[in-house]
């Protein structure tokens, strides 16, 4: 639904406003867009369903919405075969909610008690603790790398996606980000130097810029340097993005960048391959792996001080960087028996 109109601006303005567009593009990463605008579409079908205007913004409404998605009634007319949202996803939506609004110069007043209220219910009847997505350990990820084709392009490329992923703690989109030299693309979100010791990895995150330093390995087998530098050998690559679509029935490296979710399937799929958390059922055990397991491995394996980990992921406190140890020793403090107890 589109807001009210903007006043016509002169012709000789329309570069700076062609370029604003982009920066307001910029502000926000394409996964976001792309869930927010699902957001958005699902909360104006759930208005015309029920006769009600999602603009200008009524926290009533948007109340009564985020009651129906928690009731699972916000598909259709009726509860009864629905599925209701998790805590997360209705949180999401009102935060989709407001951003729309927002770029149509309305506020929507997410404090008002209509909508408050209604969510500190929400959250007190229905939320459940995370559920964290399992931690690759280094066992599980030789396995992994085991799985996959030495002498295929697309073997080569994953093999490094998956260490230099596991090597730098990074997300998903931080490693299909990545260009072989600086400003060399638009929408790249980093870029790599290697040299004899290392590689150093200098990224764009949400808080700025960050450098990751990914050391050489004690095993060519499993350096991530050394598999970068070999998939950019077999690959021609100059300049531009480092992670691309391998074609042509993997004879040819295209272009274009990889896209995120890229990520995501070869750790699901390499690591049900290698047979990892064999004891779970396969089902299960699909569910268990994701782009993070990558970044939850190597905070839960580096035996290093945890503020080196810390600076590696990029938290911002060691808090969060705990949320990551997957395998802490547990009770290694035991302040009961500290306490004289």
């Amino acid at each position: 639904m589109a807001g009210p109109a903007s006043p016509a601006l002169p012709a000789h303005l329309q570069d700076l406003t062609d370029r604003a567009r982009g920066y307001v593009e910029a502000a926000s990463s394409a996964n976001t867009r792309r869930a927010y605008a699902a957001d958005w579409k699902h909360f104006t079908a759930w208005c015309r369903r029920q006769n009600l205007s999602p603009l200008p913004p009524d926290p009533q409404v948007v109340g009564l919405y985020v009651t129906a998605c928690a009731s699972g009634s916000a598909v259709g007319t009726s509860a009864r075969g629905s599925t209701p949202n998790s805590v997360s996803t209705i949180e999401r939506r009102l935060a989709a909610i407001g951003w729309n609004c927002a770029q149509r110069g309305m506020s929507l007043n997410r404090k008002d008690r209509a909508i408050a209220t209604v969510m500190a219910g929400i959250r007190n009847r229905h939320a459940a603790p995370p559920r964290q997505k399992e931690a690759l350990l280094p066992e599980d990820l030789i396995a992994m790398l085991e799985t996959l084709d030495r002498g295929s392009l697309r073997g080569l490329r994953d093999r490094a996606m998956l260490l230099i992923g596991f090597a730098g703690g990074l997300r998903r989109s931080e490693i299909v980000g990545l260009d072989l030299g600086r400003d060399q693309t638009e929408d790249g979100r980093g870029w790599i130097e290697i040299s004899d010791k290392g590689m150093l990895v200098t990224l764009r995150g949400k808080t700025g810029w960050r450098e990751v330093e990914i050391g050489r390995g004690s095993s060519d087998a499993t350096c991530p340097v050394v598999a970068v530098e070999t998939w950019i050998k077999f690959a021609k690559l100059a300049r531009g993005p480092l992670f691309r679509r391998v074609t042509g029935q993997g004879k040819n490296v295209g272009p274009d960048r990889l896209n995120d979710q890229e990520v995501a399937r070869l750790v699901k799929k390499a690591a049900l391959a290698a047979g990892v958390r064999g004891d779970l059922p396969e089902i299960e055990r699909g569910l268990k792996f994701s782009g993070h397991s990558l970044r939850a491995g190597l905070a839960s394996s580096a035996e290093v001080d945890e503020r080196h980990v810390q600076k590696q992921l990029g938290h911002a406190s060691a808090e969060m960087t705990r949320r990551y140890q997957r395998r802490r020793d547990r009770f290694r403090v035991n302040l009961t028996k500290a306490a004289g107890l």
